[in-house]
């Protein structure tokens, strides 16, 4: 998927219309799949998918969840599905400080403590920072408080001219991954406040050229497999290599959109650094 600057991507709208059908043609099209190999994958019939989708047959509760699972869509969209249908949600949405979320939550708390020193984080699905452990508290060192009132959101921390921007050595390139990352979600859930979110970092200042530009390696050994993230701190210039885990088969709302972002020491000098400064 391609990436204009000026804006993002927006996903496939919905055939007009009001119902579940349409709204399932617009997943099936943005998919790229067809009537016919969708029916193959659900163990129905292009006929029987047409019917569905043109408002002409009313699909079961489990034929909505079984289109649902094999066109991927979000847990939340699954459940719009089946409200579209005139049926109950399937899916909670448990709110995270809920006592029923306290094994999960304290066990995410762990495991970003358990990562310290590296820098570790816990963000939803528009990148608002629910916990976060040291590493990212060190990152966060000169910060301007008003941008720290929660929630605080790592898109924006990241991007903001006063927040972590003017520290990220090669802040085009990873703008551009950022944005190319919110792009592919914004597709994905057809999210308004991720487009919000979007349209607002985009507009952010950007230089016009890194200070680091991969020409001789300056990016260092890690850049021939990832993108590193290059940024200052105290006069130091740190590399690390960005991972986001999420939960497998998730059945509530909230857990769906979690996502785990930790950040692993490109060279061993930043390793040194991190360690050095938690002693």
């Amino acid at each position: 998927m391609s990436i204009d600057p000026s804006g993002p991507v927006t996903a496939p709208s919905a055939a007009t219309g009001s119902g579940v059908g349409p709204l399932l043609r617009g997943w099936r099209e943005q998919r790229r799949v067809s009537q016919l190999e969708l029916a193959l994958r659900a163990n129905s019939s292009a006929r029987h998918i047409s019917f569905i989708e043109t408002g002409r047959s009313r699909p079961s509760e489990e034929m909505v969840l079984r289109l649902a699972g094999h066109l991927d869509v979000p847990v939340r969209e699954r459940n719009a599905l089946l409200l579209a249908a005139g049926y109950a949600p399937h899916y909670p949405e448990t709110p995270l400080d809920d006592p029923s979320m306290d094994a999960l939550r304290e066990g995410m708390e762990r495991l970003i403590q358990g990562y310290e020193p590296y820098p570790a984080l816990v963000v939803d699905a528009t990148y608002d920072v629910l916990v976060a452990n040291r590493g990212i508290a060190m990152l966060l060192d000169g910060v301007p408080e008003r941008l720290l009132v929660p929630p605080l959101n790592a898109i924006r921390l990241t991007l903001h001219p006063e927040g972590l921007a003017p520290r990220i050595r090669n802040l085009r390139a990873w703008r551009d991954h950022l944005l190319a990352q919110m792009n592919r979600q914004i597709a994905l859930r057809r999210s308004e406040p991720l487009r919000a979110l979007y349209e607002e970092v985009a507009a952010f200042p950007v230089p016009d050229r890194d200070a680091a530009v991969d020409d001789d390696g300056p990016l260092g050994p890690a850049s021939r497999f990832a993108l590193p993230l290059l940024i200052e701190h105290e006069g130091r210039v740190l590399s690390f290599l960005s991972s986001i885990s999420t939960f497998n088969t998730p059945m509530d709302v909230t857990v769906s959109e979690l996502a785990i972002e930790t950040f692993l020491p490109a060279d061993p000098a930043t390793a040194k650094y991190l360690h050095a400064m938690r002693s």
